[in-house]
């Protein structure tokens, strides 16, 4: 089996500058380094979204690797100290769109599969997820590669996300859970009129700003054990008045609530309408979104990793439920899911990069976890 340089696979990828929904080549490169190492490889697009699907070995353990190739955009170029995708490396650190989110976790779990195999291991089966529609409405992605391994008769044991997790320091981090993401558009009617005679008038901004007030000002809850309490963030209010001297007569506001396993979507919408609906009644309330919170329960997967970084590293990865949303969440549908990957701290900013050296520590890191999960049983 050839060696795969895992520094050089994520320069790679990054100079196929495939900004959502683009794919730039990513993932055809990324097919042909796996074919190249025995992986049967399937590219299965969705509504023009790239996804790619390979497997390599044959029974159980099945472990899941699952991540994406697509990026965000890059912003202004001159905010940047290099050509964001030309993949350059300055004082010991690649910088590049999607050097940390995330291709440098693609680029080192292949190199890890690669050495495990080369090692001799045959054990199990190995399969990676990789989508193009992370980064964007996450529809036409992991989900549906997920059905249709369903459809397929594939069962994980196990998963692997490749996203950055550690803040700071390489392994300091996993993430076994996410919290839920649902975004609200609210739109409050009253009547217009003069500024000067408010009695003939219902002012909505007045209305809306109260509604506002009662959906933060009590918690939404105390968080719990495994889950920090759930947040609402007004995002934008838009009155749309461009007269001093007018009272508007309809307001609107967007707000986004990152909420714990202490609610569910349908108890949360009911929670969010009964505040505003003891503010006023003349209102419209819409919700969207598609992230429910998820929980792993610590167990063989989470102890196997926690063994790896260990190993490595020399210290044992906190299990969190922080941060946004993530692929995670379709994944834990079908099997145990954790998180774990490089250093995210320069993630979607100008000059986004990842050391060198952490490249190459989280691919040993990788492949100590393979050693590990699919080690035949005794």
């Amino acid at each position: 089996m050839p060696a795969i340089d895992p520094v050089t696979l994520t320069a790679e990828l990054i100079r196929c500058p495939s900004v959502t929904p683009a794919d730039a080549g990513a993932q055809v490169l990324l097919g042909d380094v796996l074919s190249d190492l025995g992986f049967e490889v399937h590219h299965l697009p969705f509504n023009d979204v790239p996804n790619l699907f390979a497997t390599i070995g044959r029974g159980a353990p099945h472990l899941l690797f699952a991540g994406h190739t697509d990026v965000v955009p890059p912003g202004d170029s001159s905010s940047w100290s290099v050509d964001p995708f030309a993949a350059v490396t300055v004082d010991g650190q690649l910088i590049g769109r999607g050097a940390a989110d995330m291709k440098s976790g693609i680029a080192a779990f292949v190199a890890a599969v690669a050495r495990h195999r080369a090692g001799g291991a045959r054990g199990g089966t190995i399969s990676l997820l990789i989508t193009g529609d992370e980064e964007g409405p996450a529809i036409d992605g992991t989900v549906r590669v997920l059905d249709w391994a369903r459809d397929q008769g594939l069962v994980f044991d196990g998963c692997i996300v490749g996203e950055p997790t550690c803040p700071a320091v390489l392994g300091e981090m996993a993430k076994i859970g996410r919290r839920g993401s649902l975004t609200g558009r609210l739109t409050v009617r009253g009547r217009q009129g003069h500024t000067a005679y408010p009695a003939r008038a219902d002012n909505a901004a007045h209305k809306l700003v109260a509604m506002l007030r009662a959906l933060i000002d009590e918690p939404l809850d105390a968080g719990n054990e495994r889950f920090e309490p759930s947040t609402l963030q007004v995002a934008t209010i838009d009155i749309g008045n461009p007269a001093t001297n007018v009272v508007p007569g309809e307001a609107k506001a967007v707000f986004n609530i990152r909420f714990n396993d202490e609610h569910d979507r349908t108890s949360l919408e009911a929670l969010i309408r009964r505040r505003c609906a003891g503010v006023a009644s003349e209102f419209a309330l819409l919700f969207e979104g598609n992230a429910d919170p998820f929980l792993t329960t610590p167990g063989r997967l989470t102890e196997l990793l926690a063994e790896a970084v260990e190993s490595v590293t020399g210290r044992r990865p906190v299990f969190s439920t922080s941060g946004g949303t993530s692929d995670a969440r379709f994944v834990s549908r079908h099997c145990p899911v954790v998180e774990f990957g490089i250093v995210g701290a320069t993630m979607h900013q100008s000059d986004e990069r990842v050391a060198v050296r952490d490249i190459e520590g989280l691919t040993a890191i990788y492949e100590a976890f393979l050693d590990r999960f699919l080690r035949p049983s005794p």
